[in-house]
């Protein structure tokens, strides 16, 4: 798939059902039919509505915050691809951080789901990013590689350029903090460079890699302006039609 700029804004567990509609739809009616890919990443309880305001425009897609591993069985609370593949969801975040960090997913589990997303014909949005203590120690670049090569380098060439990265230093999510726009690039670029090492120039650079960390109106042009960064995986700035409007026309 060809490199494209992307907002997309993760709910998290926040919204009423009627109060996600309406962010929905202030969205949708506010958003210009663009080359500018805008995704909604809504809980689970509001996702057939959202695709049903959002097939108003092409360039409006859907994604749910996770999925099981497995197509279907006996995992009580779980939901499949298959489910979100019949209501008509474009795209599934993986691996965010706080996934990680709350529900012990690893880099070999999220390997597992990344495939079977692809498989049932939905985007992986990789989520992938480092804590405080190793962007202290210097290790960012290394870690965040590892996350990428245990997740991702087993996937073919054509199967890895359907897929969205998002880099998020876990530092700066929801904390105010955000990386300075040469920190977000030259991550961005590190990203570019391991990509292109393993898969060529090409896939590389129809990679569409998004920044997310406490991004906001005041500061998504100067971020989304940076060579490499190709838009922004937005949490509580999202939460608000106008907020998330604005970083949608930042580009």
């Amino acid at each position: 798939m060809a490199r494209k700029n992307i907002a997309a804004g993760n709910w998290k567990m926040n919204k009423a059902y009627q109060e996600g509609l309406d962010l929905a739809t202030a969205v949708v009616d506010g958003t210009e039919t663009t080359d500018t890919i805008v995704i909604m990443s809504t809980p689970f309880i509001h996702l057939q509505s959202v695709v049903e305001i959002a097939k108003s425009k092409d360039n409006v897609k859907v994604a749910a915050q996770n999925c099981h591993q497995a197509q279907s069985g006996a995992y009580t609370g779980e939901i499949s691809v298959g489910m979100l593949n019949s209501i008509g969801v474009d795209c599934v975040v993986l691996g965010h951080s706080e996934r990680r960090e709350y529900f012990n997913e690893n880099n070999t589990l999220l390997a597992e789901k990344v495939k079977t997303v692809l498989g049932a014909g939905m985007q992986p949005i990789f989520c992938c990013g480092e804590a405080l203590p190793t962007r202290e120690a210097g290790e960012q670049v290394e870690y965040v590689s590892n996350q990428i090569k245990e997740s991702l380098f087993d996937l073919s060439a054509e199967d890895f350029s359907k897929i969205v990265i998002a880099y998020e230093p876990i530092w700066a999510i929801g904390t105010g903090v955000t990386a300075s726009p040469q920190q977000a690039q030259d991550m961005h670029a590190a990203i570019r460079n391991l990509i292109s090492d393993k898969y060529g120039s090409e896939v590389a650079n129809n990679t569409s890699i998004l920044y997310g960390g406490s991004v906001k109106p005041a500061n998504a042009k100067e971020i989304f302006s940076q060579k490499d960064v190709d838009g922004g995986l937005v949490g509580g700035a999202s939460l608000k039609a106008d907020d998330f409007l604005a970083i949608v026309h930042s580009f």
